[in-house]
């Protein structure tokens, strides 16, 4: 099983992290939040146990209804209070005028952290409390107001002192986080840390991005079509990881270039002595081919000076006819042993084939054979050499009619065709000759390889070097009924 890429799996890191980092916020939230009511309840419970005893305890301790003893206020609000953590209270009277500022008598808070004794009521919260007081001088009971604020809350409690038509007692607490007194202070902070969380993220995913177009660049660029295949230099990313990855492939670049024009000369040279040592075969062979029209043109000669004017005549057409074949092989073989230069550019197909059939035509119907033309369409025309292409077009002709039988029929046909290296043009040549013996098939393009008593052996050859000057290559087609001879090229060679 393969291994997921790296831009994968730092995908699924940063999709991790932002799961992650959502979970413990909402975990965090609702862990505040849904906590908030139960504390609201206990909070309340307490302050309403507080008020309740307050106002009780004073109303017990006094002798005589209606007199009010602020002394003896401020000790029942300590003793009470301090059993209650977080609780504070006071006594208020509803009863003008009233000496006290919106009457209050007396307040304590005992388990207030601060320094000394707090004694001043809390500023914020009275109109909180007088809400509360003013309800429950209203209903004669005890009445309770809630404000929240997010994960807090404030209540107040306010409950009638019996006996004391117009005095109550109140207290005051909150519902503090769950998290103790430094609640707030840890939950900023954790805060801050999600905030952190979340902007390493939003980093982490903009590098990922950055990575995953660098990374699809790259991929762009060493494709089967990109610039790196044609021998184009990568561009560096200004990635510390990949840049070196980036110099690395430019020089095996370098180096793989430099291997091909060390192998393209290597071929060259390769193909010098094939053909230094092909010539060496052929001057055996040339040798023996020049010679027997020689001896015939000594013996023609030497009978032409013991005869009549008549058989020298007869004589000089003999040798005429004898030095016509050596000059024909003289041509073929220096065309074997010269390098063929390629001059291409664009060609019209059909004119250019009308004209080579045109030349052939007198010779088809001298020996009765239809000679044909077949060009498919194209969009575009092809590249090549028309001179070097119409002498191998020639040699394949000049072959076929001399195997075709009288009544039969030649074909020159070329279109193009699709392949994995890009487009190709064929030129076939066919006819429904007596073929080629298996035995011949696999040595016909070599030289003085014939299957005619008066032929060089040259004619093929010459097509095979042609074809492989223009990047492509001569052969024989497998058909069974017909001899289908084909050159295969690019459509437009290097």
């Amino acid at each position: 099983m393969p291994r997921p890429s790296f831009s994968t799996q730092l995908l699924t890191l940063w999709i991790l992290i932002a799961v992650l980092c959502g979970l413990l916020s909402v975990a965090i939230w609702l862990m505040l939040s849904s906590a908030l009511s139960e504390r609201v309840i206990a909070a309340k419970q307490q302050a309403v146990a507080a008020c309740t005893a307050v106002a009780s305890r004073y109303d017990l301790s006094m002798q005589r209804s209606g007199e009010t003893n602020t002394d003896l206020m401020h000790a029942v609000l300590d003793l009470v209070l301090i059993q209650t953590d977080g609780v504070e209270g006071g006594f208020w009277t509803s009863a003008p005028p009233s000496k006290a500022p919106n009457g209050f008598i007396a307040y304590a808070f005992p388990t207030y952290g601060g320094s000394g004794v707090k004694r001043d009521i809390p500023e914020a919260e009275t109109p909180l409390i007088l809400r509360a007081l003013k309800s429950a001088v209203s209903a004669r009971q005890l009445q309770a107001e809630i404000v929240s604020s997010g994960t807090d809350a404030v209540l107040a409690v306010a409950c009638p002192v019996s006996r004391h038509a117009d005095l109550l007692a109140w207290t005051l607490t909150r519902a503090r986080p769950p998290l103790g007194p430094y609640g707030e202070r840890a939950t900023a902070i954790l805060a801050g840390v999600l905030a952190v969380i979340v902007v390493l993220a939003l980093f982490l995913a903009l590098t990922l991005k950055r990575w995953r177009q660098n990374l699809t660049r790259l991929e762009h660029a060493l494709a089967p079509d990109g610039g790196f295949e044609q021998g184009k230099q990568l561009a560096r990313f200004g990635e510390r990881d990949l840049d070196p990855i980036v110099d690395a492939l430019n020089r095996y670049g370098e180096r793989t270039e430099q291997l091909k024009h060390d192998t393209d000369a290597l071929n060259r040279q390769l193909a010098q002595a094939e053909r230094f040592s092909t010539l060496g075969k052929m001057a055996a062979q040339i040798a023996h081919e020049i010679r027997n029209p020689a001896g015939a043109m000594r013996l023609k000669a030497e009978n032409a000076l013991a005869g009549d004017g008549a058989r020298r005549e007869a004589a000089l057409r003999t040798i005429i006819e004898q030095v016509g074949r050596i000059e024909l092989q003289v041509t073929s073989l220096l065309a074997l042993t010269q390098s063929v230069t390629v001059h291409a550019r664009e060609v019209d197909l059909r004119a250019w084939l009308d004209d080579i059939v045109h030349m052939h035509e007198s010779r088809a119907e001298g020996r009765h054979v239809t000679l044909g033309a077949e060009v498919a369409p194209s969009p575009t025309q092809p590249a090549f050499d028309p001179a070097q292409m119409a002498r191998a077009l020639d040699n394949l002709l000049v072959n076929a009619l001399r195997h075709t039988p009288s009544g039969g029929r030649v074909t020159v046909r070329t279109y193009g065709t699709a392949a994995e290296d890009g487009e190709r043009l064929r030129l076939e040549v066919i006819d429904n000759g007596p073929g080629v013996s298996p035995v011949e098939r696999e040595r016909i393009f070599e030289p003085f390889v014939t299957g005619r008593p008066d032929g060089s052996g040259l004619g093929l050859a010459v097509v095979r070097e042609i074809a492989s000057a223009h990047g492509g290559r001569a052969y024989l087609a497998e058909d069974s009924n017909l001899t289908r001879f084909v050159i295969d090229l690019p459509w437009r060679p290097s």
